[in-house]
C-alpha cells in the first residue's frame, strides 16, 4: 500500500473561510475525508502549518518512509530556501501542488524554491490540483 502525506503550509486552515472566489468554498477537511474515501488502496495522511520551520521538520520527519509527498507551500513557495532546500534533502518525492495558478497572479508568485527539487508542479485546477498529485504517484 503507498504512503502519501498532504502538507499544506500557511492560511491553508482558512479554506472555504478566505477569498472564495479563488480558493474555493470547501474547507480543505471536507476535501480531504472526501480523497480518503475515494483512495482507499493508500495511505492517505494530512499535515498543516502555518510555521516554516514545522514544514521542514514534518518533510525531515517523513522525507525518507513515505512514497510520495503532495506539497502546498502556499506562500512560503515563494520565499523560503529552507524548505526548498528541505525538499532537495530528502528521498521522498514531493509534487509541489497549488491551487490558484500561480502564474496569473502577483510577479512574486511566479518563482518557486521548491520546483527545482520537486518531480513536478500542478497549479491551477482547484482541489483538484492535490488529486492530479494523488493520481502522479498510483
Amino acid at each position: 500500500m503507498k504512503k502519501l502525506i498532504i502538507i499544506n503550509g500557511p492560511n491553508l486552515n482558512l479554506l472555504g473561510k478566505r477569498e472564495p472566489e479563488i480558493y474555493g468554498a470547501n474547507s480543505f477537511e471536507d476535501f480531504f475525508k472526501a480523497l480518503k474515501d475515494k483512495y482507499t488502496n493508500i495511505q492517505l495522511e494530512y499535515y498543516q502549518s502555518n510555521i516554516e520551520g514545522e514544514l521542514i521538520d514534518k518533510l525531515h520527519e517523513i522525507g525518507f518512509d513515505y512514497d510520495g509527498v503532495i506539497l502546498n507551500a502556499a506562500a512560503y513557495t515563494h520565499t523560503s530556501v529552507g524548505i526548498g532546500d528541505a525538499v532537495k534533502g530528502i528521498e521522498t518525492p514531493v509534487i509541489e501542488v497549488h491551487i490558484s495558478n500561480v502564474h496569473s497572479r502577483e510577479e512574486f508568485r511566479h518563482v518557486s524554491y521548491i520546483a527545482p527539487n520537486a518531480r513536478g508542479v500542478i497549479t491551477g485546477f482547484g482541489l483538484q490540483s492535490y488529486e492530479l498529485a494523488i493520481q502522479s504517484f498510483l
